[in-house]
């Protein structure tokens, strides 16, 4: 079927964009609009033409399937061009969303009429990419420059009344957007035609708010070549006639294609977009309601996941064993939001209708209206089987009975229960009311239905939901224990914890893994390895020696009079050196090279037995893991891109290298690493 519907109403033409599921600018719907656009032009009998859509979306941007492909005429550029020079006037009718390469066609319009409902973004940012049909050049003159830098560099739409008042629209339509959009064709055409887009330079507004804009951004995207780009091309909005600014902007599109990063941030949107699809799971499967959750616990985390659900307009109950626990769950809750309040990220409004949304009980049996329960009690298994035997008990038929643990085995839990069918794992990251991850739990007998329903609650929850199996650690913290092995001995043999840590965060993680114990609270590892039988030699004498992390104000580093930032501590150093003597370990000065490999490879090294394994469907699923609960930096594209493009063979070389060096078996590649290399990636290890 041909994606435009061409007809004329009255002396204007309509040409109905009609490509679902979301109307992207394939080589097919180019070919069909430009063609409209030409016979519009060349029919005397019609004055102007609209451009509506059907769907939920109106043009929701490029085909991205098409990059790196041979370009197909009209491209999009000529496509906008045509546009641009057509004679008579041509209104967008804009009733959702106008993305990308979409509102690149629209601001190459006569003008825009916006539904309700509209839409309006240049999300190339997210892609590692910039606008590259014109957008650099003709948002500056419809918006302001430093109005549509700030809307190009954050990569959020507007909705429709921003939108107007932005200068991206000229009607907003309450109703009938069509005819709305008909009669203002038509009032265009009886009068003289406006100047297009591209011939209007008077609305770049002042050249000092743009660089203010441009010198920001310059500090808190230093690493993102495409934001870079961005300003350099707004900028020659200013200097440049706009075919030559148009030129340069196609080049810096055409140069951002070929860039790492780049490749990297668009990895990582397939990735995201993939990790949605659940292996294994019919995808006519239709989610459980959950109007009602239950929380078990109000301590950190119970209460940063009851406030996800509140959020998310969902009613929550947090559950504790005794009214002062309880209690003080309610009010950690409540001073979060208050916190809200106070830097103006919510209204008071807001705060009171999610306060409103929240309640507090004793007794498990208060989780008997639940839709959805997360038990988020104590990591140990005896607790968590004791409170699934009661939910077993108490808890309604279809309820999804969820775990929060970060390491515990599922299938374990629900064996305490006669519905396995309904438990799963909801691991959070913390802290709960901010951190995207939610990895969700596959056991053994997870009912497809609990599973979809668990990642689609977590979608409403704002989260980045990606399905895992059942083991130690899941895929996450699985991996991130093989670094934290490694942290215990870079410190054993040399390295200082202020060394370890800039290894990470001049790769570009926030923080390095020294500081993060300290933030977290090294008891909490302790606890752990206490339970599972396991010893880190530095950190338990840290914990043993009082030196907890920042709320002590000493454990890796000293914390003088409650700074955030820690500084070395010689104690540290002295206590290492001991503990080093007393292991047989010869301490040495370590590269900074070296330090960051011996951190990052052994990872990848546990991602290929993940994969191998099928605990992650896809190695993209690892990277989502990485990338949104644990800061992995986004332009190197996740763990498992990051070793593809560094070339497999040459790691599982260097991990050769570091088991011979250090006599540690484990830094050796796995045969899965191995056959990942001689099998052309990792793909070769994927289940989905």
């Amino acid at each position: 079927m041909d994606p435009v519907r061409y007809e004329v109403e009255g002396g204007i033409a309509v040409a109905t964009i009609a490509s679902p599921p979301v109307n992207a600018l394939s080589a097919a719907l180019r070919a069909s609009l430009a063609a409209a656009v030409r016979r519009a032009t060349e029919d005397a009998s019609v004055r102007a033409l609209v451009i509506p859509a059907e769907g939920r979306t109106w043009i929701a941007g490029a085909d991205i399937s098409e990059f790196g492909k041979p370009p197909v005429s009209p491209t999009l550029a000529e496509l906008i061009a045509l546009l641009d020079a057509c004679p008579k006037p041509v209104v967008a009718a804009i009733h959702a969303a106008a993305l990308g390469g979409g509102l690149e066609v629209a601001m190459a319009c006569t003008a825009r009429v916006l539904g309700p409902a509209a839409k309006l973004g240049l999300p190339e940012v997210k892609l590692g990419l910039l606008p590259g049909s014109g957008g650099t050049q003709r948002a500056p003159r419809l918006m302001g420059a430093a109005a549509a830098l700030k809307l190009m560099a954050g990569g959020d739409p507007l909705d429709a009344k921003a939108a107007m008042a932005a200068g991206l629209g000229e009607v907003l339509a309450e109703d009938d957007l069509r005819m709305v959009a008909i009669a203002h064709a038509a009032g265009l055409a009886d009068g003289p035609l406006p100047a297009p887009v591209s011939r209007r330079d008077e609305g770049l507004g002042p050249r000092e708010a743009f660089e203010a804009e441009a010198a920001a951004l310059a500090k808190r995207a230093a690493t993102e070549p495409q934001v870079a780009a961005m300003v350099a091309c707004v900028r020659d909005a200013f200097e440049l006639p706009f075919d030559q600014a148009l030129a340069r902007e196609r080049q810096a599109f055409l140069d951002l294609l070929q860039d790492p990063r780049s490749k990297a941030l668009r990895h990582v949107f397939f990735a995201e977009r993939e990790a949605a699809k659940i292996a294994g799971i019919p995808r006519e499967t239709k989610p459980r309601r959950v109007e009602r959750a239950a929380v078990l616990g109000a301590g950190t985390m119970g209460a940063g996941i009851a406030m996800c659900f509140a959020n998310a307009g969902i009613p929550v109950r947090v559950i504790e064993t005794d009214e002062a626990a309880m209690q003080r769950g309610l009010a950690r809750i409540r001073a979060t939001y208050d916190a809200s309040v106070k830097r103006g990220s919510l209204t008071e409004a807001a705060r009171d209708a999610r306060m409103a949304l929240v309640e507090g009980a004793v007794g498990l049996e208060a989780a008997g209206e639940a839709d959805m329960i997360v038990e988020a009690v104590f990591e140990e298994m005896s607790l968590k089987k004791q409170v699934f035997a009661t939910l077993d008990r108490v808890a309604k038929p279809g309820a999804i009975l969820a775990s929060n643990t970060s390491y515990l085995d599922i299938d374990e839990m629900a064996a305490a229960t006669s519905r396995p069918g309904d438990v799963l794992g909801m691991h959070f990251f913390s802290p709960a009311n901010v951190m995207k991850l939610l990895e969700v739990v596959r056991a053994r007998a997870t009912a497809p239905d609990a599973l979809v329903t668990a990642a689609e609650i977590g979608r409403r929850l704002g989260k980045v939901p990606v399905v895992v199996g059942v083991c130690f650690g899941f895929v996450g913290n699985r991996m991130l224990a093989r670094r934290t092995q490694q942290v215990e001995r870079l410190l054993l043999e040399g390295a200082a914890p202020d060394q370890v840590d800039k290894a990470l965060t001049d790769f570009g993680f926030r923080m390095g893994p020294c500081a993060m114990g300290d933030l977290a609270g090294l008891d909490i590892g302790w606890r752990i390895r206490q339970a599972t039988g396991k010893r880190a030699p530095v950190a338990d004498a840290l914990v043993e020696a009082g030196r907890l992390g920042q709320k002590t104000g000493k454990g890796y580093y000293l914390y003088p009079e409650g700074a955030r930032a820690g500084v070395p501590d010689p104690e540290v150093t002295a206590m290492i050196e001991r503990i080093a003597a007393q292991e047989g370990v010869a301490r040495r000065a370590i590269p900074q090279e070296e330090i960051l490999d011996r951190l990052l490879l052994p990872m990848v090294n546990e991602g290929a037995r993940i994969l191998d394994e099928g605990v992650a469907a896809r190695p993209g699923d690892i990277d989502v893991v990485w990338l949104h609960g644990y800061n992995w930096p986004a332009w190197t594209g996740g763990p498992m891109h990051w070793a593809e493009a560094r070339g497999l063979g040459g790691i599982i070389d260097r991990l050769a290298g570091f088991a011979a060096a250090t006599g540690d078996e484990s830094l050796r590649a796995a045969p899965a690493l191995v056959r990942a290399s001689a099998e052309g990636g990792f793909r070769a290890l994927a289940t989905a």
